[in-house]
């Protein structure tokens, strides 16, 4: 099975390379399935509904996020609370029975007799949310499954994380749980890919879709203020560069969950 990852789809630009470079990659990897980071992914910001449909035509089965999609909430939630999203949204937000938080944390999709289960959570530090631990919200879910016998050929999660170490905690704890973890959120792709002793695959950041002359795809005189000054409030505007970055990452796993390669690959280029 062949997974093709592209993380945040950042602004007009980001989806534009997308949209220019999805195809190619699509006749070169015949991925199985194909995942999108979608957190910035309308005006560098949050995703909303329309944006996300355009990507669903291109051919990518299901959209990870997170912080930035409650930013603009009124524009996701139906979509998010729909039987047929395939947006999904962290799993360790804190849930009772007095506040429905919108949206569906995990999805098993099949496709040509494969089953791929994919699971969103995302960490605390240097965020804005206080969130249940990862570690035990994934482990109870993992358990659930398998008491209930749900049957799925591989599995993948994003862990939408600030810090390198919350990522590597999480990935050993889960070695062998899952066939790939891999990080989102810091808009740069590392070169730390590897494969855990028993088989799992990680990658602490797939990097980012969008202008090529950015800071985390925001134009640079945008957020010079806030670096100048301190003052958080001045306003960060999309990047419009038409030269672009594309970065993804493809997970190759076999029958019995295990993965037995990664290839990390990003392309600079121009519309």
């Amino acid at each position: 099975m062949k997974i093709l990852v592209f993380w945040d789809i950042y602004g007009r630009i980001g989806r534009k390379a997308l949209e220019k470079e999805i195809s190619a990659l699509q006749s070169k990897h015949n991925p199985d399935f194909i995942i999108a980071n979608v957190d910035n992914l309308t005006s560098g910001r949050w995703p909303v509904e329309k944006h996300v449909l355009e990507l669903e035509k291109l051919g990518i089965d299901v959209f990870t996020g997170w912080d930035h999609v409650f930013d603009n909430l009124s524009n996701i939630e139906a979509y998010l609370g729909k039987d047929e999203s395939k947006l999904l949204r962290p799993m360790n937000f804190f849930e009772q029975d007095h506040y429905d938080i919108p949206g569906k944390w995990y999805m098993i999709i099949e496709k040509n007799n494969q089953k791929l289960l994919i699971i969103h959570i995302m960490w605390h530090v240097f965020m804005n949310f206080h969130l249940d631990s990862p570690f035990l919200r994934t482990e109870k879910l993992l358990k659930q499954l398998k008491n209930e016998w749900v049957e799925f050929d591989a599995s993948i999660i994003d862990f939408h994380v600030e810090t390198s170490a919350e990522f590597y905690g999480l990935a050993h704890f889960l070695d062998g749980e899952v066939s790939a973890i891999y990080g989102t959120h810091t808009h740069v792709q590392t070169n730390d890919d590897s494969i855990l002793p028993k088989w799992t695959a990680i990658l602490s950041d797939v990097g980012m879709n969008g202008a090529m002359n950015w800071v985390i795809g925001a134009d640079y005189d945008s957020v010079k203020k806030r670096f100048i000054t301190g003052i958080s409030k001045w306003l960060i505007s999309q990047n419009l560069d038409t030269n672009y970055v594309v970065s993804w990452v493809v997970f190759d796993i076999d029958e019995s969950w295990k993965c037995r390669s990664i290839e990390k690959i990003r392309i600079n280029s121009k519309l």
